[in-house]
């Protein structure tokens, strides 16, 4: 198949050029086009219902319990921009989900790409976490941690 040729005929054309225009794989996707409103939306919808009941089973396991609680905490922010938001909700998403590249449940090592995520995530956009943000995480992890 030459570059030219469409891999997929059946997926419709206006990716990462004006509406109506066929796709060209040389052609970036436009910034604001990588963060789409429905991919927010849908991890938003994954965070909102799977954050905190995770966060609360495995705060005392994860080392990085803290840093999950101050990205929740910015994402919800108003203050932090959009393109960050959507950012940091892909990777409490990712978190959340009960299927990752390694399963949460391998004792020792079932964290590790959750880890992972997040490192990478905080290096794009860990200057947005701001001291109330960590401030609220460290409360929320002493609080859960005493709970238990």
């Amino acid at each position: 198949m030459s570059g030219r040729e469409k891999a997929s005929p059946h997926v419709k054309a206006g990716i990462g050029a004006g509406a109506g225009a066929e796709f060209d794989p040389r052609i970036p996707l436009s910034r604001e086009r990588a963060l789409t409103p429905y991919a927010m939306r849908l991890n938003e919808r994954r965070v909102a219902r799977g954050f905190w009941p995770k966060i609360r089973k495995v705060a005392a396991h994860v080392p990085f319990a803290s840093e999950a609680l101050a990205v929740w905490f910015c994402a919800r922010d108003d203050e932090t921009p959009v393109a960050a938001k959507g950012m940091m909700l892909a990777a409490l998403a990712y978190f959340v989900l009960p299927v990752d590249a390694i399963p949460d449940f391998i004792a020792g090592v079932g964290y590790t790409d959750d880890a992972a995520v997040f490192v990478a995530m905080l290096s794009i956009v860990g200057k947005n976490l701001k001291p109330k943000h960590r401030e609220a995480a460290r409360r929320a992890v002493e609080r859960i941690r005493g709970a238990d």
